[in-house]
């Protein structure tokens, strides 16, 4: 028999796309389990990389590297997790989705296994680029396993919920991660990754997706556009990653990585333009909705990076430990998990572009508030502007992931070129924002400090007043009077940087806002423009109609 043979289905368990399950009825007790591995998959997937972002420094002291060579570790994640986007929607459709995941499980775990036993930076890279292959499979198996769970009139449901598991990575991240810290120092995070991946790779073996249809879909010239693609993506996301750190003009590798860059992903999407069969429909991504779709959810997710960047960024800044910050991001999980229920609760195929409007809404109004910060801010002042951020950075998610799909149900043959633009906006946007703010937030610091540092003049009364104040303060441990004057002007300096610094990311919350708004605008008017079209195009069909049936009648009398 041809294992390429379609399969003979009953309506209800025929597959929605190429090389996904198909859904036959389950039992309610089968439902839940199918829910429960979805989760536990769907936070694997991101979860491992999460542990290891939010203790950057902690695991730059353990492994000996710089602060460049860590930058390496979340920039590993990403390159192959976009890469994979590229073949694994064909690799599903010919072999099946899950033959990849529980190969990639089993050598991810081995990996992270192997890392407790090596202390060293190559192997901490190898673990974070193997997490990123899998991870790209089990975004996909979640959403599988959680649309197994609903049934058919709530598959919008299920899309929300397996979409969004995976952005509770973050937020779950920060919670409990000291506390694995404390178990084994660096070794507790990958013990509990190693954990993570075991338990997916049991659960995915002993509940097994449903079969679907399989199709012979490679051809030979893939792996050539994969190779071209993969690398300058690569590239990309290291300039984007390393960027702000090794600073954009002064490196000379970073104008030759970004020109090889753009060369690689050139070649790459020429050939695929010229391909009889091609991986990617570029003629379909360069369409005007689909370009716009990459464009919001690019301007999304720059936003949503507000909150690593920005409000855990400046907080960590002014001294608040994870302990201190244990409450803020407590309020950050439920925000996000209330976007998360929310959207699943709401969503409606009519209104697919409201949770955007929402979203942005929300967003703009937890930036602008935070703009007010100052050297007095403390979590609890950002409760409410993280809440609201959170909760938009979850509820758009899967209304917009629906507004993709909707476009690809009628050309199954667009499905990897939406599941390759979908996961590149996700990745790139949440890199490009990092890169933009962290850049925004230097630059404006070295304005607003020499702007500070020139009105330091020791002729101005209350110049002269702070110093002496803070030479006093030394005045019983330091006896030499000109010492106690070198350290007030030294501590006089640290609080211009710090003030300005401050500014800086005052600036940075503005922009989110700014950004957020002018998307917000520009996605109404586009909103307001589809429905008036709709509207005139509705008032001319009974015109046309009508038109049609007087021009017919009196023919017919004539006759």
């Amino acid at each position: 028999m041809d294992r390429y043979a379609p399969h003979q289905w009953q309506p209800h368990e025929r597959p929605s796309m190429p090389g996904s399950p198909s859904t036959p009825l389950h039992s309610t007790p089968k439902r839940y389990a199918f829910a429960a591995v979805g989760l536990l998959v769907g936070i694997t997937g991101g979860l491992g990389n999460a542990l290891v972002t939010a203790n950057l420094v902690y695991l730059q002291g353990a492994l000996g590297a710089t602060t460049a060579e860590m930058a390496w570790l979340p920039a590993a994640y990403v390159m192959t997790n976009v890469s994979m986007n590229l073949l694994l929607v064909k690799f599903r459709q010919q072999f099946g989705l899950r033959a990849f995941t529980e190969v990639f499980l089993a050598l991810y775990a081995l990996v992270t296994f192997a890392h407790l036993f090596v202390n060293d930076l190559e192997s901490a890279i190898a673990v974070r680029a193997a997490h990123g292959m899998v991870g790209a499979a089990l975004s996909s198996l979640g959403l599988y396993y959680m649309i197994q769970a609903f049934p058919a009139k709530w598959r919008l449901k299920a899309l929300v919920l397996g979409l969004g598991t995976a952005q509770l990575a973050i937020p779950l991240a920060r919670l409990f991660s000291e506390d694995l810290l404390q178990i084994a120092e660096w070794r507790g995070l990958y013990l509990f990754e190693l954990g993570l991946a075991l338990s997916a790779l049991g659960c995915v073996l002993l509940l097994k997706l449903p079969p679907g249809d399989r199709f012979k879909t490679f051809e030979n010239l893939d792996f050539l556009t994969f190779a071209l693609l993969s690398t300058g993506v690569g590239l990309l996301v290291l300039v984007l990653s390393l960027g702000r750190i090794d600073w954009w003009l002064e490196a000379p590798w970073i104008g030759w990585a970004s020109a090889a860059s753009i060369a690689l992903i050139l070649a790459g999407l020429c050939i695929e333009h010229n391909r009889t069969n091609p991986l990617l429909m570029t003629r379909w991504l360069g369409s005007g909705p689909i370009f716009r779709l990459f464009l919001a959810v690019l301007l999304i997710r720059m936003v949503t990076s507000e909150q690593s960047t920005g409000a855990v960024g400046f907080m960590q800044y002014l001294g608040m430990s994870s302990q201190q910050l244990h409450s803020l991001y407590v309020v950050m999980l439920i925000g996000a998990v209330a976007g998360l229920v929310t959207s699943a609760l709401t969503i409606h195929a009519d209104h697919l572009f409201m949770p955007l409007l929402v979203s942005l809404g929300m967003m703009a109004i937890g930036g602008a508030l935070d703009s007010f910060s100052n050297n007095l801010t403390r979590p609890a002042n950002m409760y409410l502007s993280q809440f609201l951020l959170a909760f938009g950075s979850t509820f758009f998610l899967g209304p917009t992931m629906a507004l993709g799909v909707r476009n690809v149900v009628t050309n199954p043959r667009n499905l990897v070129s939406f599941s390759v633009m979908f996961g590149i906006s996700q990745n790139l946007g949440s890199l490009a924002g990092a890169a933009l703010l962290g850049t925004y937030q230097i630059v404006r610091e070295k304005y607003h400090s020499s702007y500070i540092v020139e009105r330091l003049v020791l002729d101005n009364p209350l110049v002269a007043a702070r110093v002496q104040s803070g030479a006093n303060s030394y005045l019983a441990s330091i006896p030499n009077a000109a010492a106690r004057n070198l350290q007030g002007t030294s501590s006089l300096a640290s609080a211009a940087t710090r003030e300005a610094n401050i500014m800086g990311y005052n600036d940075v919350f503005a922009l989110i806002a700014i950004i957020a708004s002018l998307t917000l605008v520009w996605l109404s008017i586009r909103v307001l423009w589809l429905k008036s079209t709709t509207r005139r195009a509705a008032a001319a069909a009974p015109m046309t109609t009508s038109t049609s049936t007087s021009t017919t009648t009196p023919g017919a009398r004539t006759s």
